[in-house]
């Protein structure tokens, strides 16, 4: 398999327990509800064939909650889909429960106080453009700036207004406790635009009791403009570049998606880069020219995953996306693995310096006697977490007696997580690894491989030894 991790959303096209092993199978390391689309009873539906096909599969694989956010969309229209043109006025009205294109409402009860007269207001990412001109206690009256098909319930972007909305809504809050109640993996925090709102969903997820891993969603201004502090507060990041190309000018998306890789590459957080990846698949058998660039410039970028939308929840080929991400994969990290030299050094936090390190020196004592697998302990994920943003040449095999840490380490560039009751001494880790990489065929009699252990096995922070090892015949029959 490639080393670049695929996030795959569940949806109609994958709904049952068949489809969703064709995915394991093919290679998707985490899958994704969407709490934005569908209901709570769905989501559960997804999740029971989930693990009916967890049961069957060979892999290890996560699951992923994506809150919903604070998103803003258009209320009710008849007839819908009508166009407005450039010029034309439009009236938006809170109190507005069935509206017409030139006049309708929005789910959003703070919208005619947050907005402005002079601010933007994007309908549909962008495809309407409209320009408060006049605003009251009960209403804004728009420009058309840009006009276009208005549809109901599409989704607006204020990329001048300061919405007082949470980034947590209600409706977030009931999602993260069926997250803790199903003991989801990740959750993704959507429109997030400072530390506090990773804190606030951090604290809840405490007080629950739940290791569930946060995900930040970077797509606003303001969360670009405090990505470094988010980055830091939450164990990853998603560059959303969909609102992101809305909110701020599209053309700087690339920049912050390759300073945003760049950053959490350096600090040894994984990021993982969303929206648009394989569009055209929604559709079409076949990816675009374009699409396979931007998803290997992606890779080249560091990014450790990339995500699937409608591609795989609602497309009409999602296991042909899946083996074109694996080609477009296995293919740009050969040409990395052969031409650059990738092994970053230590990180910021002083708290993890030793292990990055560690990691660091495994990944160059890897080229140094071409070894053929790198095998971690990383009972809680972090070692294998940082050997893997070091980009080392050849798979992670990081094996943990928790099966939440190996869950969540799917989501980690390069590393083929393994579930096992931890060994007592070194030596029986040793055995288990000698037997595991021999019955799952990642290395042969006389290969050599690297071990990254400590003592005690399993300990926090105890990462303190790089072992070459060399692996045995086969006892005979």
């Amino acid at each position: 398999m490639p080393k670049t991790k695929i996030v795959a959303t569940l949806g109609p096209a994958c709904a049952d327990a068949v489809a969703i092993l064709s995915l394991i199978e093919r290679g998707v390391d985490v899958f994704r509800i969407n709490f934005s689309q569908g209901t709570l009873d769905q989501h559960l539906a997804y999740l029971h064939a989930l693990n009916q096909a967890r049961q069957q599969a060979d892999r290890i694989v996560a699951l992923m909650g994506d809150l919903c956010g604070p998103k803003i969309r258009t209320g009710p229209m008849e007839p819908d889909a009508q166009t407005v043109e450039t010029g034309e006025l439009v009236i938006i009205e809170t109190a507005c429960d069935k509206g017409t294109v030139h006049h309708f409402g929005t789910n959003y009860e703070h919208f005619v106080t947050d907005v402005r007269v002079g601010h933007r207001v994007f309908i549909d990412d962008g495809k309407v453009l409209l320009k408060v001109v006049q605003q009251d206690d009960a209403k804004v009256v728009c420009e058309v700036l840009l006009g276009g098909v208005l549809k109901s319930r599409k989704g607006i972007n204020l990329p001048d207004t300061v919405v007082s909305a949470p980034s947590i809504t209600d409706y977030d809050w009931q999602c993260a406790q069926w997250a803790v109640a199903h003991e989801l993996d990740f959750l993704a925090l959507s429109f997030v635009r400072s530390v506090d709102d990773i804190t606030s969903l951090r604290q809840f997820l405490t007080k629950a009791g739940s290791e569930i891993k946060i995900v930040a969603k970077l797509e606003t201004p303001q969360a670009i403009e405090h990505q470094k502090e988010i980055i830091l507060a939450s164990d990853a990041t998603l560059v959303a570049r969909g609102d992101l190309g809305v909110e701020m000018s599209l053309a700087s998306v690339p920049l912050m998606q390759k300073d945003i890789t760049q950053f959490c590459r350096h600090e040894g957080k994984p990021v993982i880069v969303a929206t648009h990846m394989l569009q055209s698949m929604i559709s079409s058998p076949t990816a675009t020219r374009a699409e396979v660039s931007d998803i290997a410039n992606a890779i080249m970028d560091y990014t450790d995953a990339v995500l699937l939308s409608g591609e795989t929840a609602i497309g009409m080929y999602p296991d042909r996306t899946i083996d074109m991400i694996n080609d477009i994969a296995a293919v740009t990290e050969t040409y990395l693995d052969r031409t650059v030299n990738v092994h970053p050094h230590g990180v910021s936090d002083k708290a993890f310096t030793q292990t990055a390190i560690m990691a660091a020196c495994a990944g160059q004592i890897v080229d140094d006697i071409s070894a053929k697998l790198v095998v971690v302990w990383s009972q809680a994920g972090g070692t294998a977490q940082f050997l893997g943003k070091t980009r080392v040449d050849v798979p992670i095999l990081a094996m943990s007696s928790s099966l939440l840490s190996c869950r969540q380490m799917c989501l980690n560039y390069g590393v083929i997580p393994y579930y096992h009751v931890m060994p007592e001494t070194i030596e029986q880790f040793t055995q288990l690894v000698d037997r595991v990489v021999k019955d799952r065929g990642l290395a042969q009699a006389g290969d050599k491989i690297v071990l990254v252990t400590g003592q005690p096995l399993g300990g926090e922070g105890t990462t303190n030894a790089i072992v070459v090892y060399t692996v045995t015949p086969a006892p005979p029959d």
